[in-house]
């Protein structure tokens, strides 16, 4: 039976049992369960702490996990990325006192506090930058004015945290991370794992395209696909109305309204947009 580690709290928790669920899999409905049997599905889960997650995982204990790219690489574990699941993104970036004006260079011979010292080593020495890097498990932006550090690392989201604290981020951003599913290094990719994978793919894509439908003019179907190519190609029927066909196409969600306006001033009428629950491509 295929074992998969979950994050039992933090940011990822809700979102990552909420894509399981969109995938097909059973989930706890108690938040006290450590591990979940789906004996439909061949599959145990163990809800873990994030951080510990890569470990589990790396060791070999565990086939797959699911956790943030940005404790991946802090952990060192012998795992790896094998597909993003566009949620919990955020931004990793250095951060001083608002003035200072740094730059990244600056922090050569400083003191770095951050949460994530894994990460942080492993960006000084891809840049050659030395500099002491002090562990905290939490509260990062107050290790300034305590004294116990010159900068800070650590993840942005919105930026207002830091202003509160009356820093700001400087240099360029260090990480993007967003929840990622790994397995060990060294592992075999499954084909139980590979259905895992298929179904989770199948729900990111599900959430990012959506099926947009409309009627156009024959003589403008040209100018129409190319405004909707789809991801191979639009599918193309003939109506009944004479000179007229009706075209479907897979579009970016975000992209829909901008696409709509397009579609109008070429010709097209009729036009329908559609959720997508789930797909294979």
């Amino acid at each position: 039976m295929l074992r998969i580690a979950v994050p039992n709290k933090g940011s990822l928790a809700d979102a990552s049992v909420a894509i399981l669920k969109e995938a097909g899999y059973r989930q706890r409905s108690d938040a006290r369960d450590l591990v979940l049997t789906d004996a439909e599905n061949s599959v145990e889960f163990y809800y873990l702490r994030p951080r510990d997650m890569a470990i589990y995982v790396g060791t070999g204990e565990l086939e797959a996990g699911i956790t943030g790219r940005d404790l991946l690489i802090d952990s060192g574990a012998t795992s790896e990325e094998i597909l993003s699941l566009d949620f919990g993104r955020s931004t990793f970036r250095f951060a001083a006192p608002i003035g200072k004006s740094w730059s990244v260079k600056d922090i050569a011979g400083k003191r770095i506090a951050t949460a994530y010292p894994g990460l942080v080593e492993d960006y000084l020495q891809r840049n050659s930058i030395k500099a002491d890097v002090v562990r905290l498990d939490g509260a990062v932006e107050s290790s300034i004015r305590l004294g116990v550090a010159d900068a800070i690392a650590d993840v942005v989201s919105t930026g207002s945290t830091l202003k509160q604290a009356g820093l700001e981020s400087f240099g360029e951003v260090i990480l993007v991370s967003e929840a990622v599913m790994i397995k060990r290094k060294d592992g075999d990719l499954t084909p139980e794992l590979e259905i895992v994978i298929r179904r989770l793919q199948g729900v990111v894509t599900a959430r990012q395209y959506v099926l947009l439908d409309y009627d156009v003019p024959s003589d403008a179907v040209e100018r129409a696909c190319a405004i909707t190519p789809g991801l191979e190609s639009p599918t193309i029927s003939p109506l009944q109305k004479a000179g007229w066909v009706a075209v479907r196409a897979m579009v970016l969600r975000k992209d829909t309204n901008r696409l709509m306006d397009e579609l109008w001033s070429v010709g097209a009428r009729g036009i329908l947009v559609t959720d997508i629950h789930a797909c294979r491509l």
